[in-house]
């Protein structure tokens, strides 16, 4: 019998999860302003998610979905994106998010239930959290196709968990990407969990990276809590995109210590066991001791971060809950360019109520 192909999926790491090196580091691993800026991000991050659900718990927001042990997934790309770039983001990109110059009191609106958090001017093109799973894949692939059409040296990096690779979205999405060679790059946080459905019920896919195949696209694996890793290689990613050497999915490997949401008990359905055997993995103390043992961290500057970030969340969470309520008539502003008639008679008559009330 004749072989039509064969591929293989390389796997890539560079600290093991005591912090030691495992084998020939990148440049960045010299760069201590680098890695202080992801460490940051990651410390930073993990103390916004514990506020945010403190605040979730007492009524203050909605339903909230934490980062924790993710973290290096979205600092690695966050910091791997230049301004211009595009990130398209599912729900659990927070670090990734802070580095585009989103703002928490901006988050914390969002997660609150009002949508002027996703619409700061300042942000640019990119585009707001998106819940429904995969489904943002697609409009990734649009944004890919609009940039390379107007020859702009631009990248589009959309963010995914291990679930949206089982949506015809995702499929889809790849498909376009590899046939329009278009500069998009696709990072899938595997953390083992879509809600309460494990990994090995998903997909029988050895790996999701191998999806790439289908699509005609490069596909690696990552140590998703090695932020040196995600940080590399998705940036590598980014540039062959942007040099026109087309689209790449990286499935990066991580753990979700948290709950899926503050709507979740994973307890229901996850072992202690299991969740304490993958606290060994943490991101963040694994780049801690890294940066530990080359003697450019210390217990004074790790105190005085702590300090700093929750400083700077303090001062956000008041600039949320000193903000204005939205009008009711808000609720009609983002559905339309232009609203139907019905529509509008319906936002007049809430207007004439709000009138009367006065």
């Amino acid at each position: 019998m004749n072989q039509a192909t064969t591929f293989h999926i390389p796997y890539h790491r560079f600290l093991r999860p005591d912090g030691e090196p495992e084998g020939e580091l990148p440049p960045l691993a010299d760069d201590a302003k680098t890695l202080h800026a992801l460490y940051k991000n990651m410390v930073f991050t993990r103390l916004y998610d514990e506020r945010a659900i403190a605040m979730q718990r007492t009524g203050q927001i909605g339903t909230f979905a934490s980062s924790l042990g993710q973290e290096a997934i979205g600092a690695g790309v966050g910091h791997a994106m230049r301004p211009e770039d595009v990130i398209v983001p599912s729900f659990r990109e927070n670090g990734a998010l802070l580095f585009r110059k989103f703002r928490v009191r901006d988050l914390l609106l969002y997660w609150g239930g009002d949508e002027r958090g996703m619409s700061n001017p300042d942000l640019g093109d990119d585009f707001p959290i998106c819940v429904p799973i995969s489904t943002h894949t697609t409009q990734a692939a649009g944004i890919a196709f609009a940039i390379k059409y107007r020859k702009q040296a631009r990248v589009v990096v959309c963010l995914l968990g291990d679930g949206g690779t089982s949506k015809g979205d995702f499929y889809e999405a790849i498909n376009l990407a590899g046939v329009w060679n278009l500069p998009l790059v696709f990072v899938v946080n595997n953390n083992q969990w879509a809600i309460s459905v494990p990994r090995s019920l998903q997909s029988k896919s050895e790996t999701l990276a191998q999806k790439a195949i289908a699509a005609g696209i490069p596909g690696i694996q990552i140590d998703g809590n090695d932020p040196i890793a995600v940080r590399h290689y998705v940036a590598e990613a980014i540039e062959t995109a942007r040099r026109g050497g087309g689209p790449t999915l990286i499935e990066a490997i991580s753990y979700r210590l948290c709950h899926h949401t503050t709507a979740d008990d994973a307890t229901r359905y996850r072992s202690n066991e299991e969740l304490e055997a993958h606290r060994k993995q943490d991101p963040v103390p694994r780049l801690k001791r890294f940066m530990a043992s080359r003697q450019i961290w210390s217990d004074e500057q790790e105190a005085e971060l702590i300090q700093q970030c929750k400083a700077e969340i303090e001062q956000e969470v008041r600039h949320y809950l000193d903000s204005e309520p939205p009008k009711p008539q808000s609720i009609f502003d983002s559905l339309y360019a232009e609203l139907p008639g019905e529509l509008h008679s319906q936002r007049q008559a809430l207007l004439g109520e709000e009138s009367d009330d006065e």
